[in-house]
């Protein structure tokens, strides 16, 4: 689906990525983790055409996407969901809701999407003509990952998820994640929970400096005393 091959790029002349590599296969979910300031909501911003890249190469299933603009890269079928609250604060849920739908061919199909996604979120149906603003942190998330659906991605690309969600709330976005994934939709996810995201994912890849350090299999990153010694608290099952 994805193959990000040896990029570069930051801010201005500022540094971030300094050789990122990696792929994400189609119908899977791959969790990036790293320290504060590894590069990993950079990635993201990156892959989606929102940062200067200085070199490298961006491949979406083959095509070279490099510099693409986010509204080109929507459509090709890659949406993302950035850290923070990205709602419009006074329009209501269901005008917020229709901002997502712009890849609907009609009224009708986005309608549809529209129920769908209700559907799998009932607080939004409870709320649809409440603002945004008078949601609280948990449910503007909520609203968040329910727009990006409306896109119909094939990729979608989320930061940080669980920020504001009860442990509940989290578990329902990682199901809604595993469902997309099941559907044959590609996850690329940062979490601050990087166990609990690892344990859904698929794949894993540890960024640090804006390098790639390891990219493999989710399951085996959980047990690798490397990574449970640095990223994940300490103690990993199983790892002497």
């Amino acid at each position: 689906m994805l193959e990000v091959r040896d990029v570069h790029g930051g801010y201005g002349k500022m540094a971030i990525l300094n050789g990122v590599s990696c792929t994400i296969p189609k119908a899977s979910i791959t969790t990036v983790i790293g320290p504060n300031g590894a590069g990993k909501s950079t990635l993201f911003k990156a892959i989606f055409g929102l940062l200067n890249i200085h070199s490298g190469q961006i491949l979406l299933d083959g095509q070279d996407v490099t510099r693409q603009t986010p509204r080109q890269m929507i459509a090709h079928g890659v949406t993302y969901v950035p850290q923070g609250r990205n709602v419009v604060p006074q329009l209501s849920v269901y005008h917020n809701l229709e901002l997502g739908g712009i890849t609907a061919p009609d009224q009708k199909q986005l309608k549809a999407r529209i129920e769908a996604v209700m559907d799998r979120f009932p607080m939004l149906r409870e709320f649809r003509d409440r603002k945004a603003i008078e949601l609280s942190g948990g449910q503007q998330k909520q609203l968040e990952v329910a727009r990006a659906l409306l896109l119909d991605p094939k990729l979608i690309l989320i930061d940080e998820p669980s920020i504001g969600l009860s442990p509940n709330l989290v578990q329902e976005v990682f199901r809604t994640l595993m469902q997309l994934r099941d559907n044959g939709v590609a996850v690329l996810m940062v979490e601050q929970n990087a166990k609990a995201a690892l344990a859904i994912s698929d794949y894993g890849l540890v960024l640090e400096l804006g390098q790639t350090r390891m990219h493999d299999k989710a399951s085996t990153l959980l047990t690798d005393p490397r990574v449970g010694r640095i990223f994940l608290g300490g103690h990993v099952e199983g790892a002497t």
